[in-house]
């Protein structure tokens, strides 16, 4: 019974699956913006938030969309542990940069610990600010809380307009997706 649980669970990986805990891509992930103090620095002159990492959990989600309001709004639940959000990271960090001024963007980086949190964002720095959320409270407000990553899409008038539960596989995909459902809306 066990070999059977163990062969079941085996074929289930081979299939990969896009949920958090199995990456469903290469091992290895698309080139991430490269992280130096000047570039941080050029992020935040934009952003005084950018690359941050806010406490306040769904109240602080909730400012941050109100405040966009008359923009269109990508929101990505994240964490540090999570393989697929690792891989995908980098898709938001260069559609961030090409978006900017016309989509904003907030991460929401959800049951995970602060410390890890923010060697992640040294890692892989936005131009945008990551909401905490420790019980993945704020997550749950746009279907997130459930799976790793999600990301939101909000109208230029504060509707959540599509949740994709799962990894991006591509830039492009997210991409069709930050067009077809915040963009357009």
């Amino acid at each position: 019974m066990r070999s059977l649980a163990f062969a079941l669970a085996l074929s289930y990986l081979a299939l990969g699956s896009v949920g958090c805990g199995e990456d469903g891509s290469s091992a290895s992930s698309p080139s991430a913006i490269e992280p130096t103090a000047a570039s941080v620095q050029r992020l935040r002159d934009d952003n005084p938030n950018a690359n941050r990492l806010l406490p306040g959990g769904r109240r602080r989600l909730t400012e941050l969309l109100k405040a966009a309001h008359g923009t269109p709004v990508v929101v990505n639940q994240w964490a540090s542990w999570c393989g697929p959000c690792r891989y995908e990271f980098p898709f938001f960090q260069r559609l961030a940069q090409r978006y900017r001024g016309r989509v904003r963007f907030i991460g929401v980086d959800s049951r995970d610990s602060r410390a890890a949190a923010e060697r992640f964002l040294a890692r892989y720095p936005t131009p945008f600010e990551h909401v905490e959320d420790p019980d993945a409270e704020a997550a749950r407000m746009f279907g997130g809380g459930r799976a790793w990553p999600t990301t939101a899409f909000y109208t230029d008038s504060g509707r959540l307009n599509y949740t994709h539960q799962g990894s991006y596989r591509s830039a492009d995909e997210l991409d069709a997706q930050i067009r077809r459902y915040a963009l357009r809306g």
